[in-house]
């Protein structure tokens, strides 16, 4: 894993400990070995009074090495001999080295301290930070709990409550608060730290300053009568904000053991909940999300290309609507001049008034100074024609899903916009194709698709299509990093991937109410589950208008698997549109709080009786269990289709494009890696057999059948899947599998698809790889 400390005395009888594992000091094994030699040595040579430890280049650690979880988690131990011993780090080296080292020791910390890289600074007996360091315990967000002593150590230092917070919440402390809080003993200029920290590891040798160990610090802990109140409240509260997490509630165990049975008895009910933890499903679905989230930006074909973004300073915006505002607010919060344009005045002072309520909202929340407020809107400005378009970089077209209409725009488009300009469209599910087939420009339309409130969820859809520029892609995920999104490079086709993923996701669940389900029991199981909302009640908060022109394109282009009810045609005859009527399948009072609605169910009888569809009793007693399955297999299905056919080029883009567009839950990785937790098997099993009973939306694809057949998962990490076109570039199909190798670092599981049969293709592919695990033809 790398890394290491280096040990250097001074004339002053310092030994500076530095913590080197390039980028930001991660603590691999290699570098918590060396840490325990460097103070072994240290604490032997008679040249050394005192210690500091410290982080190369201006950042102490940003914490214990992802990267060693994987192997772990699949049963390989981290180290063999001494070191891998019960509770080794926490207890052997950072409690018996570093904190019972009868040299005082002090922290210099700049930069990040974050995990373990804390959990190290807490063991020394004094730490010396700057204003601008963050420190934090994070490891929650990982679906496991601070391993190195941090549950024992940080309510010693900050007290039971702050403490809880800072674990539970996973946010970090700046210098200045951690330093009011008393976790830190004192701020100082970044130039002058290593300095101040080595005065004051002498002072503390002198008795000038105190030396603490806070292993054993108990002014700021609670008498346990309170303390247990504490304690309670936190998890009473854990269990309310995540009701399906086991973490936060092992967290707050782990705190009660060492608060009762002394921190000692903390520390060992630590290492064994982290063992635990870590081999849990939640754990290796969030570091899954964790990885899958970085990796979004690492295209093959076109990341590795060497392009570099070009400069993209100004952005014009077609259509104020809802979304059009959203994406304006998020470009000229990040510094991007922009030009909304509207049809007319009314409408275009309705738009710039929405971009203007947005900031105003985050100036109320504390978000937004007014001072940047007025900056931030000097940077818009309206228009009604496209004279003021000569100069843009980009525009993005927002405006209704109306072929022709987005037809005409990017014909005009054309005509007035520079050579260079990117023409991006916000389109949720129509095939860029169609929205480009007027224009020669086929090299620079892509899909920019934004998710409502634009400005505020986190995920960007860039869809290309097989003329899509790769200078174009770069330079749109260079916009969506500016702008704080995570964006996610997906193929052209109906829906891209969010969207197409997830049009069964409705679907089924109308399928289950028309044959005799409980629509609110429906939501129920799913908002369980983890979903921020049931499929009715997001019908309710998008609107039956775009329910239904979305879900009439994939009834328009994937008519053999789609499920045709009347149910919400019928509601929009007696005026029901959702949220905004306050009527849909909900009602609404003033605040927008939902409550079931009695009359719903005359729609759902007359549904059934246009379709002819009679009830089936099983339905009406699903355990939570079979609603979910039912909902959410048909969506595993469509996901695999969508990887199947090369719309993404990783599973776990999809599954970031899941966990960010539609809010499924992080902490079960995603659709495709929770079908993979599920099992291919049982999901073809439980498809075929509801096919069979109703029909062919639940029928398994292709993939998936094959996937069950060979017992295999839907997705491995390292996984590649290649097509190989008839008829294709061959040199260009070989850069873009030898790219794809070189992204991935194990390369254990090589699928090759030959689309079509001939010989050629067959041996073009076999002289790509001389190993072939599993070999696919249709």
């Amino acid at each position: 894993m790398g890394g290491k400390t280096t040990i250097s005395v001074g004339s002053d009888g310092v030994a500076i400990i530095t913590i080197i594992n390039p980028p930001v000091n991660s603590l691999s094994v290699d570098v918590l070995l060396s840490l325990k030699e460097s103070f072994d040595e240290a604490l032997q040579r008679d040249d050394v009074k005192a210690i500091v430890v410290t982080g190369a280049k201006g950042k102490f650690s940003g914490g214990f090495d992802i990267n060693a979880f994987g192997g772990i988690q699949g049963g390989k131990a981290m180290t063999t001999g001494l070191a891998s011993k019960p509770g080794y780090v926490s207890i052997d080296i950072l409690s018996d080295t570093v904190e019972a080292a009868r040299k005082p020791s002090v922290a210099a910390i700049d930069g990040l301290a974050l995990g373990g890289g804390l959990e190290v600074a807490m063991a020394c007996h004094a730490r010396i930070a700057t204003s601008s360091a963050q420190l934090g315990l994070p490891e929650l967000q990982l679906g496991i709990i601070p391993g190195f002593g941090g549950t024992q150590r940080l309510p010693r230092l900050v007290g039971l409550a702050k403490a809880l917070e800072m674990m539970l919440t996973s946010k970090p402390l700046r210098g200045e608060e951690a330093h009011n809080l008393g976790l830190v003993d004192a701020i100082v200029p970044g130039d002058e730290l290593v300095d101040i920290a080595r005065k004051w590891a002498l002072d503390i040798l002198a008795r000038r300053k105190p030396w603490v160990p806070s292993l054993y610090k108990t002014d700021k802990i609670e008498p346990l009568g309170e303390a247990r109140e504490i304690l309670n409240f936190a998890r009473a509260q854990a269990r309310k904000q995540a009701p399906n997490l086991q973490h936060p509630q092992v967290c707050i165990d782990v705190i009660e053991e060492g608060i009762v049975s002394g921190p000692r008895a903390g520390l060992i009910k630590e290492y064994e909940s982290f063992q635990v933890l870590l081999k849990s499903d939640t754990c290796k679905s969030l570091i899954h999300v964790f990885f899958a989230q970085r990796g979004t930006t690492k295209v093959p074909g076109v990341t590795d290309l060497g392009l570099k973004p070009r400069q993209i300073r100004k952005v014009a915006i077609l259509g104020g609507g809802l979304m059009g505002s959203g994406i304006a607010t998020a470009l000229i919060l990040n510094g991007y001049q922009v030009i909304l344009k509207e049809v007319n005045q009314k409408f275009l002072d309705a738009g710039l008034g929405r971009v203007k309520a947005n900031l105003t909202s985050s100036v109320k929340k504390g978000k937004l100074t007014q001072e940047k407020f007025e900056k931030t809107i000097t940077r818009l400005k309206g228009a009604l024609d496209y004279e003021s378009f000569k100069d843009v970089d980009m525009v993005i077209e927002a405006v209704i899903e109306n072929v022709s209409l987005k037809q005409q725009i990017f014909s005009d488009l054309e005509k007035y916009c520079s050579p260079n300009c990117i023409l991006a469209s916000n389109t949720s599910t129509i095939d860029l194709n169609l929205v480009g087939e007027k224009t020669k420009s086929h090299d620079r339309i892509i899909g920019a698709h934004f998710f409502s409130p634009a400005h505020v969820m986190p995920l960007l859809e860039i869809v290309r299509t097989s003329k899509t520029s790769p200078q174009t892609v770069v330079d749109l995920l260079d916009v969506g990093k500016k702008i704080r999104k995570t964006p996610v490079v997906v193929g052209n086709c109906t829906g891209f991937a969010v969207n197409r993923m997830f049009f069964p996701y409705t679907q089924a669940a109308l399928l289950l109410v028309e044959r005799g389900a409980d629509v609110y029991k429906i939501d129920r199981a799913i908002t369980k589950f983890g979903m921020p909302m049931g499929p009715f009640r997001l019908c309710d908060l998008v609107g039956f208008g775009v329910a239904v022109a979305t879900g009439s394109q994939f009834v328009l282009n994937f008519p053999e698997r789609t499920y045709k009810s009347m149910l919400i045609p019928l509601m929009q005859e007696d005026k029901r549109a959702g949220e905004t009527t306050r009527k849909g399948f909900y009602v609404y009072d003033d605040k927008r709080k939902a409550s079931p609605d009695p009359e719903i169910k005359k729609y759902i009888d007359k549904a059934r009786e246009i379709s002819g569809i009679s009830v089936d009793p099983k339905l009406g007693k699903l355990s939570d269990k079979d609603i979910i399955e039912m909902v959410f297999f048909p969506v595993v299905n469509e996901a695999c289709r969508v990887y199947a056919e090369g719309i993404a080029v990783k599973a776990a883009d999809l599954d970031i494009a899941g966990v960010m567009g539609m809010g499924f839950p992080p902490y079960r990785g995603g659709i495709m890696f929770w079908g993979d937790l599920v099992g291919s098997k049982y999901i073809h099993e439980r498809l075929n057999e509801w096919s069979m009973m109703y029909g062919g939306f639940f029928k398994p694809c292709d993939y998936l059948a094959q996937r069950a057949a060979l017992g295999a998962p839907l997705c491995t990490v390292g996984s590649i899947k290649i097509a190989v076109m008839r008829g294709g570039d061959q040199h260009h199909i070989l850069v873009s599998c030898m790219s794809e190798l070189n992204n991935v670092e194990r390369r254990f599981n090589i699928i090759v698809i030959i689309i079509g049969r001939k010989r050629g293709a067959i041996m073009f592919t076999f002289m790509l790889f001389t190993t072939i695990y599993q070999y696919v033809l249709f």
